[in-house]
């Protein structure tokens, strides 16, 4: 029994790291019918960012869960410029082309930060200040649950409560869903559409960049490539839960990570990845639409 919660926290640990991802790609479909590939990268240099902050404090003697939350903030900051940026330079000039012109804008973006961070740094992986503080559990729950899955549990609910508040009870929440519904009668009932899917780029960013902190910090390592699979990861997740569905996509993230945890744990790790991407094939066979996505009727 232990040892099943273990894999459940890790599951849900993992899961909760997909999910947040998952946010940002779930409502840029959502707004724009528009699969940002770029998002992963986002990701990636958000764990980056807060790397070197962590290594500027350590230097001026700085510790402990203050270098966290500094590092974190900047990587925040810095990784929603990106986001904002991303949209205005490659996914804007083209919103009336054709599909695939901002389909291939995206993965061309998602190579060119690649290599840019590639460029920038080293191909070789880099340690990560386990900068997550120690806390004391009970026993019981020692064996079964760190600190550092507590904290991303934590941090991860958090964040995903403020989005669902934000976009509930915002004025800007409330511009974003009339987007999605309708972006030409949003336009012209005066809502700013522009702004509003700027706005939802710097808001996945920022989701994005919370997770980098935080798996950086819970793994002890990173490298260039990690925002792609945690990228395919994320979609997969949204996928699963349903494109374009908010709670779809935390479901989605919770369902792959268990998935994943339960298959490393029961299995072989090495079949982990066979048997997550198994179970999105299984559910979207039965359910295309994924797990609370709708079918969409196409008019003629």
């Amino acid at each position: 029994m232990e040892y099943f919660l273990q894999l459940f926290s890790s599951g849900l640990t993992r899961g909760s790291i997909y999910a947040l991802i998952a946010l940002g790609y779930t409502m840029v479909y959502g707004i724009i019918q528009l699969i940002n590939f770029a998002h992963g990268e986002i990701y990636m240099i958000g764990a980056f960012v807060a790397l070197i902050v962590s290594g500027v404090l350590t230097i001026y003697g700085f510790s402990g869960a203050s270098i966290l939350v500094f590092a974190a903030v900047v990587a925040v900051i810095y990784a929603a410029a990106y986001g904002y940026t991303l949209e205005r330079i490659a996914y804007r000039p083209l919103r009336g082309a054709p599909r695939l012109s901002p389909l291939i804008s995206a993965i061309g973006m998602s190579i060119f930060l690649q290599n840019y961070v590639l460029l920038a740094q080293t191909p070789d992986f880099l340690p990560f200040p386990a900068l997550i503080p120690e806390f004391e559990f009970i026993e019981p729950l020692a064996h079964i649950i760190g600190s550092a899955e507590l904290v991303i549990l934590t941090v991860s609910t958090i964040s995903m409560i403020a989005l669902t508040a934000l976009i509930k009870y915002s004025r800007i929440g409330k511009a974003m869903r009339a987007t999605q519904q309708d972006m030409h009668m949003a336009r012209l009932v005066g809502i700013d559409v522009d702004r509003v899917i700027s706005v939802t780029f710097v808001i996945g960013s920022v989701l994005a960049a919370i997770g980098g902190v935080l798996v950086g910090s819970y793994i002890g390592q990173i490298n260039f490539y990690i925002g792609f699979m945690a990228g395919i990861k994320a979609f997969t997740a949204a996928v699963l839960g349903g494109i374009g569905n908010i709670p779809g996509a935390v479901l989605g993230g919770l369902v792959l990570g268990l998935s994943e945890a339960f298959a490393a744990g029961y299995i072989s790790s090495a079949y982990e990845d066979v048997f997550a991407f198994g179970v999105l094939v299984l559910i979207l066979i039965l359910r295309p639409a994924g797990l609370l996505g709708r079918a969409v009727k196409q008019k003629v």
